[in-house]
């Protein structure tokens, strides 16, 4: 007969109760290669997060032992960048797969709560002048404020009931919805879309739209494929261009747009647990969530510490933002008023 296993907590066992921080690794004595090649960051950035992050993490528990913020951060980033628990991750800094994980969810949800802090579009007209101006330099596309798209990220099957899930290639993903300007710092992350949702409906239920259409300046617009409908503030390529005015216009388009492809090549090349090669996300959807948007928040964390290296595509079976949509064609006509605008003062 099989004699049921307690699993216990490899830290309690070898530590105790009354040990209070669990210490055993220490930035101080490893080099910068080997942070980068083990956690993904060098280690002015990880000073970096134990700073930012130092006093949410060591908030008392009903435990009467703690894992200090940096060994949490540290097992964050093992995890965000490899996408796994593997043992020889925990063995590095001393702690169980199963405190791995629980540092996993503090470090995460540390960083969403900060999520506002750095993904954010800018305010001060200066500042949305300069976003501007770099967006034209790119390809000559003027008024851009940022480019929209989504993309999938392979998650576990919530329940054998829920089909909300389902993306349209079969698999259980969630649709992130994001805008990012011309260096791809993330300005908009809404990572908690099901899977089943077109990206024209996603935005349409986005805070995104609600966002633009009563907040934001009205002198500039946002770029999207042509999986989204034509708006004042979201403009779209020509379905079908005719005059040379409209193939420029394209063109101008398409080369301003592709960076956010390039964004979430760099993402997922940097955060690997959202590029599917380790399998999928194997948490409810809104855990995943929140994981995807830690990641996006490290992105942005990242480009400000100037690692803002662009990643050549990651390799996993990896559910990446699909193709296989129907043209959107506008019944806005003030909206196509203003791309006929643009077409004639810009590009004719």
């Amino acid at each position: 007969m099989a004699v049921p296993i307690a699993v216990l907590d490899c830290d309690l066992l070898l530590y105790g109760r009354g040990h209070r921080t669990l210490d055993r690794f220490k930035l101080e004595d490893v080099t910068d290669e080997y942070l980068v090649s083990t956690y993904g960051f060098p280690r002015q950035f990880i000073c970096y997060l134990v700073d930012l992050l130092g006093a949410t993490l060591s908030r008392p528990t009903q435990r009467s032992r703690a894992i200090s913020p940096e060994t949490q951060i540290l097992a964050a980033l093992g995890f965000y960048t490899s996408g796994s628990f593997q043992t020889r991750m925990g063995d590095a800094i001393g702690i169980s797969q199963a405190s791995m994980s629980r540092c996993v969810a503090n470090v995460t949800e540390a960083l969403v709560e900060r999520a506002s802090q750095f993904i954010h579009f800018p305010k001060d007209e200066a500042t949305v002048q300069i976003l501007k101006d770099d967006f034209y330099g790119l390809a000559g596309m003027p008024g851009v404020l940022g480019v929209v798209d989504c993309t999938h990220v392979a998650i576990k099957a919530p329940t054998a009931e829920d089909l909300s899930y389902v993306n349209r290639k079969g698999l259980h993903s969630l649709n992130c919805l994001m805008v990012c300007d011309s260096r791809g710092v993330l300005l908009s992350a809404e990572t908690h879309w099901p899977g089943s949702l077109p990206d024209c409906t996603v935005l349409e239920q986005a805070a995104l739209t609600s966002q633009f259409e009563t907040d934001l300046q009205k002198d500039g617009w946002l770029l999207g494929d042509s999986s989204f409908l034509l708006r004042t503030w979201l403009m779209t390529p020509l379905h079908i261009p005719e005059t040379p005015a409209e193939y420029r216009y394209n063109m101008a388009h398409s080369a301003t747009h592709n960076v956010i492809e390039r964004t979430f090549r760099t993402i997922r090349a940097r955060f690997r647990c959202l590029d599917g090669s380790k399998g999928t996300l194997q948490y409810s959807p809104e855990k995943s969530s929140h994981i995807i948007l830690a990641c996006c928040v490290l992105h942005n964390i990242s480009l400000q510490h100037g690692l803002d290296v662009w990643c050549a595509p990651a390799t996993g079976h990896v559910e990446q933002s699909e193709e296989e949509y129907e043209q959107m064609e506008s019944v806005d006509s003030e909206a196509c008023r203003v791309r006929q605008e643009l077409l004639l003062t810009h590009f004719s």
